[in-house]
């Protein structure tokens, strides 16, 4: 029997907090939490498109030219962008080269700056682009920049006439593409 009645006092005790517990349950109380953050400006080249000038023809009389575009991503508001192009792999001096894959020959080409500074502009300038070759950095204007859509601007080239190269499947070069913000 004594222990029925030590349960059973121990059962009443529960019971008895259980309703204290609730009661005490009921109020609220506030406070506030700081939330924080801080946005830099940044910007990344998003996409590029090759500049791909096509078959060359060593017997040619005129240049062969060609396009692309370097797009970038920029952190909305952006100011004082500039982007600039590295000499290539393959370049001698100022001069940018495509290296042949059989050959071991160079084919010359230049990369230049679009007529004007906004984006997909027609390829009618004539600046060097490359501060590494003789040029200088593009300075886009004009632009709206936002991180969410990318901005395509115009890469423009030419192979110069009448160079002695091998007949190859094909000349390629890399150029690092920088974006300074």
């Amino acid at each position: 029997m004594k222990r029925y009645k030590f349960a059973s006092l121990v059962g009443s005790a529960m019971v008895a907090c259980s309703i204290g517990s609730s009661a005490w349950a009921a109020g609220t109380n506030t406070g506030s939490l700081s939330v924080t953050s801080s946005v830099a400006q940044s910007c990344i080249v998003s996409t590029t498109s090759a500049l791909a000038f096509g078959a060359y023809d060593p017997t040619a009389a005129s240049a062969l030219a060609g396009a692309g575009s370097v797009s970038l991503k920029c952190t909305k508001g952006s100011s004082a962008i500039t982007i600039d192009l590295g000499a290539g792999a393959h370049a001698s001096g100022s001069q940018r080269r495509m290296l042949g894959g059989t050959s071991g020959d160079f084919l010359n080409y230049g990369v230049t700056q679009p007529a004007t500074t906004t984006p997909w502009t027609s390829c009618a300038g004539s600046t060097v682009w490359g501060s590494t070759v003789g040029g200088s950095v593009y300075t886009p204007s004009g632009v709206t920049w936002s991180a969410a859509a990318a901005q395509a601007f115009t890469v423009c080239g030419s192979v110069p006439a009448v160079q002695d190269v091998s007949a190859d499947g094909s000349y390629t070069d890399t150029v690092i593409v920088t974006v300074n913000f």
